[in-house]
C-alpha cells in the first residue's frame, strides 16, 4: 500500500472509501436485489417479421451488440445483399414520423401501435404510398432534401402487412439491411426478440467464450499479487454451449471486478453478435446479472463506454463487457446487490464464480473458475535487463501507480517522493517484479508536482481534477474547459498541453459521456476568422472538422471525444463533376479538401430541384421517380462547403 512517510499537509494518504461487505459466507450474494424496469407485456406473434414474412430469413446484427460508442439498438435484418425488398408494417397503427437523411438511419420510419409501442425502420431506400407523396411536397415547399416530419394518428393509417417502404442502404449503413426497433413512449430501445423471437429467424447456437479477466478495483485490491487487470484466455477457444472450467486458482485480494468476452452466433450465418444476457453466481449465490432488452436511446447507448472497458479496448483491442455496475454508469439493465456487483475478497477464503452467457433464444455457454484470498504482501523478483532508474506512470480508476525500473538487487527497494510545493510523502513500494518497482497513491489526497526515484525525476502532468456530475470549469493561457452534469462519466485527471498550435485535450482512451465545451485561445490573431475552425488531428494526421464560433480572437466549440486539435482555414471550393446528364437523370462526384460539404442547391431554370446526397460514395443524383421540376434546359449545381466556400457548375440539360 502507498503511504508513508508524511512531513507537512496538503498532499497525504486517502482514507480508504471503498464498500467493505462482509457476507454471512464467502462470496454470499448481496442482498435486496434490484432489478431493471418493468417491461410491456406483448403477447408473442403480436408483431410480424417485417422482411420476407414467413420465409427463412437471416440477422447481420442483433440487439445490444457492442459498437463504437453505442449500444446497437434493434436488429439488422437482412436483405439478400441488394435494395428496394419490400418492408412491410410490423402491426396495425399509424405512421407518426419520418425522416430523410444522408447521415445516421438514413431514410427512416416511425410506425406507432395502438399498444404505446413504436417500431422504426431504418437505411429504407424510399418510402410507399401516400406518406411518400406528403413528404415530396414539404421538400419542394422548404426547399430541402434532409427533412424530418410528424403526423397525427389519422393522417397515414397502416395495417399490419402493408408494405410501407422499401429496404435500401442510406446513411450511416454499412450494406443493404434494415435496421428494426421497437421502442417505448420514453424512446426506449427494446430487443424485440424478447418477446418469443420469430420463426423467420432461427438460433439453437449458443454464445462463444473469448476470454474473461479480473481487475483490482480499490488500492488495496490485488489480482495475482499485483495491480493489474487480468486477462484469462483459454488455449484452446471452447466450442459454443461447452462448459469451461479455468483450470488453475486465482489469487486476489480486496474489492475486485470480473469481466468478460465473447460473442453470439444464429444457426447458418458466420456474423458475429453480442449475448443478450450474463448472469454470475459466486458460491451458488446470485452476484450480478445484465440484460440488454432496454437502452434509453440516444443517450443510454453511449452508456456503452461504461459498460464495457473502453480504455482497454483502445489500448489492448480486447472488448470486455465489465461484470460489475461502474460509477456513472446509469443504465437500468442490471441486477446487484449493494456492492453493484463488485466482490470483496477476504484472505484465506475460497470464491467459486460461475457466469453463463446466454443469447435472447434461451442458448447457454458456462463458464467457472475460483478465486482465492490471498492478502499482499511485498515480494521482489529482479532482473538482469534493468541498468539504470526509468521512472514511469499511469492512472487508473483514482489510483497513481508508479513504475521505477530499478537495478539494485537489495530485498528491499528504495521508496519513490512525490512532491508537491515544499511538501513530500514517501512512498513503499507495494511488489517489485523483474525489476520494476510498483508504487500506488490515492489521488483523491492531492495532486503532485513531480515524483522522484533515487536521482531520477519526473513531472506529473495531470493538471487539476475535474468532478463528474457537476459543473466545472478549467482555465489555462491557452484554452477554457467547461464541464457540465453529464460531460463525463466518471472523475477526471484532467491533461492538456499546447505546442505550435496543437492544442491536446486528456488523451483518446478516456470516453466523454456528452460533449465538452472546449475554447481555444491562439497565440497569434487570426486573419481569416470566416474560413477558420478547429480541426480534430488524429494519429495518422487526418483532420476531421469540429466547427467552432468565434469571439474576438477565441473559438469555441463543442467535442464528442478527447484528442488533438489544430485551428485551421479552408480557402478551396468543393469540387464536383457531372457524370451523367440526360432527362431522365443527373448525377454526380462531389468532394472538399478540408471543411466538408455543407449544402447543395440544384437550380434547372431557376427552379429548384430535389437531389439526394449519399456521403458515403460522395455522389450527388436525382430521384427517378420525381418529375416536379422536368430536367430540360439551363442548370446550376450550387455546392457549399462547411467554411462557405461556394462552387458553381452552370450546364444544359
Amino acid at each position: 500500500m502507498a503511504a508513508l512517510l508524511l512531513t507537512t499537509t496538503g498532499l497525504r494518504p486517502a482514507p480508504y472509501r471503498g464498500e467493505v461487505h462482509a457476507p454471512a459466507k464467502p462470496g454470499a450474494a448481496q442482498a435486496e436485489l434490484k432489478g431493471p424496469r418493468p417491461h410491456p407485456i406483448v403477447e408473442q406473434g403480436f408483431f410480424m417479421f417485417p422482411i420476407k414474412p414467413g420465409k427463412p430469413n437471416y440477422l447481420a446484427g442483433a440487439m445490444g451488440e457492442l459498437r463504437p460508442n453505442h449500444f446497437h439498438g434493434g436488429l439488422d435484418i437482412k436483405t439478400d445483399g441488394r435494395v428496394d425488398l419490400p418492408v412491410h408494417a410490423a402491426a396495425d397503427g399509424y405512421i407518426s414520423r419520418l425522416k430523410q437523411s444522408s447521415f445516421g438511419y438514413g431514410n427512416v420510419l416511425y410506425i406507432t401501435h395502438p399498444n404505446g409501442l413504436t417500431t422504426v425502420y431504418g437505411h429504407l431506400n424510399r418510402f410507399m404510398g401516400p406518406v411518400a407523396e406528403e413528404l415530396r411536397k414539404r421538400q419542394y415547399e422548404k426547399e430541402t432534401y434532409e427533412l424530418e416530419l410528424f403526423f397525427d394518428k389519422d393522417q397515414f393509417p397502416v395495417k399490419r402487412g402493408d408494405v410501407v417502404a422499401l429496404s435500401g442502404n442510406t446513411g450511416g449503413s454499412g450494406g443493404p439491411h434494415l435496421h428494426w426497433e421497437v421502442r417505448d413512449a420514453d424512446d426506449h430501445q427494446l430487443n424485440p426478440l424478447q418477446w418469443g423471437g420469430f420463426t423467420e429467424i432461427q438460433d439453437h447456437v449458443p454464445p462463444t467464450l473469448q476470454a474473461f479477466a479480473v481487475e483490482p478495483l480499490t488500492i488495496e485490491a490485488r489480482v495475482q499479487n499485483r495491480f493489474d487487470k487480468a486477462v484469462f484466455v483459454p488455449k484452446v477457444q471452447p466450442a459454443p454451449g461447452t462448459a469451461f472450467a479455468w483450470p488453475d486458482t486465482i489469487s486476489a485480494y480486496g474489492t475486485v471486478g470480473l469481466l468478460l468476452q465473447g460473442f453470439d452466433r444464429f444457426d447458418v450465418v458466420w456474423n458475429k453478435y453480442g449475448f443478450q444476457r450474463v448472469e454470475v453466481r459466486v458460491n451458488g449465490e446470485p452476484l450480478y446479472t445484465h440484460v440488454v432488452d432496454d437502452v434509453p436511446f440516444p443517450d443510454g447507448s453511449r452508456m456503452i463506454n461504461q459498460h464495457t472497458d473502453y480504455e482497454w479496448r483502445f489500448t489492448n483491442g480486447r472488448l470486455l463487457e465489465k461484470l460489475f455496475v461502474d460509477d456513472g454508469n446509469t443504465l437500468s439493465m442490471y441486477t446487484t446487490g449493494p456492492n453493484r456487483g463488485k466482490l470483496r475478497v477476504e484472505d484465506g477464503q475460497v470464491y467459486n464464480v460461475e457466469v453463463h452467457m446466454l443469447d435472447s433464444y434461451g442458448n447457454s455457454t458456462p463458464l467457472s473458475f475460483v478465486l482465492r484470498g490471498q492478502k499482499p504482501a511485498y515480494y521482489k523478483t529482479g532482473s538482469a535487463t534493468v541498468q539504470r532508474p526509468v521512472l514511469r506512470y499511469d492512472i487508473t480508476r483514482n489510483i497513481l501507480k508508479i513504475i521505477a525500473a530499478d537495478p539494485d538487487t537489495a530485498s528491499q527497494s528504495a521508496n519513490v517522493m512525490l512532491y508537491r510545493g515544499a511538501k513530500r510523502l514517501a512512498l513503499k513500494p507495494s511488489y517489485t517484479v523483474q525489476g520494476q518497482n510498483t508504487y500506488l497513491f490515492d489521488l483523491r489526497a492531492g495532486l503532485p508536482d513531480s515524483m522522484q526515484f533515487g536521482r531520477t525525476t519526473r513531472r506529473f502532468d495531470r493538471q487539476a481534477i475535474i468532478p463528474a456530475g457537476e459543473d466545472f470549469s478549467f482555465s489555462n493561457a491557452h484554452l477554457n474547459l467547461s464541464f457540465g452534469p453529464q460531460t463525463l462519466f466518471d472523475t477526471l485527471y484532467l491533461q492538456t498541453s499546447y505546442k505550435d498550435g496543437l492544442w491536446t485535450v486528456q488523451n483518446q482512451r478516456t470516453p466523454l459521456a456528452q460533449p465538452l465545451r472546449m475554447t481555444l485561445k491562439p497565440e497569434q490573431e487570426v486573419v481569416d476568422k470566416e474560413r477558420s475552425a478547429v480541426y480534430m488531428i488524429n494519429a495518422s494526421g487526418g483532420r476531421l472538422y469540429q466547427g467552432g464560433k468565434w469571439n474576438g480572437n477565441e473559438i469555441t466549440v463543442p467535442i464528442k471525444l478527447f484528442g488533438s486539435f489544430r485551428i485551421l482555414a479552408d480557402t478551396i471550393p468543393p469540387t464536383v463533376k457531372l457524370t451523367r446528364k440526360s432527362p431522365a437523370g443527373l448525377s454526380f462526384q462531389v468532394g472538399d479538401n478540408l471543411s466538408g460539404l455543407s449544402s447543395y442547391r440544384l437550380l434547372v431554370n431557376g427552379k429548384w430541384r430535389l437531389l439526394r446526397y449519399e456521403y458515403k460514395t460522395a455522389t450527388l443524383f436525382t430521384d427517378s421517380q420525381d418529375h416536379t421540376v422536368p430536367l430540360t434546359g439551363e442548370a446550376e449545381l450550387h455546392l457549399t462547403d462547411q467554411a462557405g466556400n461556394e462552387k458553381v457548375l452552370a450546364f444544359r440539360i
